[in-house]
This record gives C-alpha cells, structure tokens and sequence, in this order.
C-alpha cells in the first residue's frame, strides 16, 4: 500500500523554530494534496496547512505568518517550517496524503504515525 514517514518533531523554546518532513512511499501514480493537521492533549484534530500538486497552499488562522508548507513532487516529499513556535503548538502533527495507486482512477487518502512537538521554556 502506501506508507507516510514523518521526522523533525522535538523540543522547542518558545521563538524557536522546527522543520517537518513527511516522504510518502509505495505503489503510487499520483499524489494530489499533501498537508499537515495536529492534536494536542485533550483537544480534537485539527488542520494545520495542505498544499496542492501545483504548489497551492492555504493555513489555518493560528499558523498564518508563522507556518509555510512546501513539497518536493519527484521525491513524494512535503514539508511543515515553523517558526516562532508557540506553547500552543505543543500538538502530535500527522502528515496526511490523496494518493492514486498504479492502475486506479480513484484516490485514497493516507496518513503518517505522527510526530511529537513540543514548545516549552
């Protein structure tokens, strides 16, 4: 099938800044959006930024300005920078994928394992 690696996640000051990777792998033809949603402790998921095959972006609210998603198309790669980090970035970031297998016309979506961010003093 088709597996999502994510790395990068760690320990931050407030300030600082980290960058997520996410290489997806597998019988894959095509992938369409790529992006990056979050949960933190006690909360419910939510999205953090997604970015087309073209190179479209759009951000949620609380990480305009700060966050900028980007990818690599010929290596299946899509990446989070985030800089002046918040504590209430503190949140387990998952990679998230449409992904058309070798032979479908249909699209799936797949996700990462997760990365831990943590943003404290």
């Amino acid at each position: 099938q088709v597996q999502l690696t994510e790395s990068g996640g760690g320990l931050v000051q407030p300030g600082g800044s980290l960058r997520l990777s996410c290489a997806a792998s597998g019988n894959i033809d095509v992938i369409n959006i790529m992006g990056w949603s979050r949960q933190a402790p006690g909360k419910q998921r939510e999205s953090v930024a997604d970015i087309s095959s073209g190179g479209s972006a759009i951000y949620a609210d609380s990480v305009k300005g700060r966050f900028t998603i980007a990818r690599d198309n010929a290596n299946n790669t899509v990446y989070l920078q985030m800089n002046s980090l918040k504590p209430e970035d503190t949140a387990v970031y998952y990679c998230n994928a449409e992904v058309r297998p070798y032979g479908s016309i249909a699209f799936f979506h797949s996700w990462g394992q997760g990365t831990q961010v943590t943003v404290s003093s």
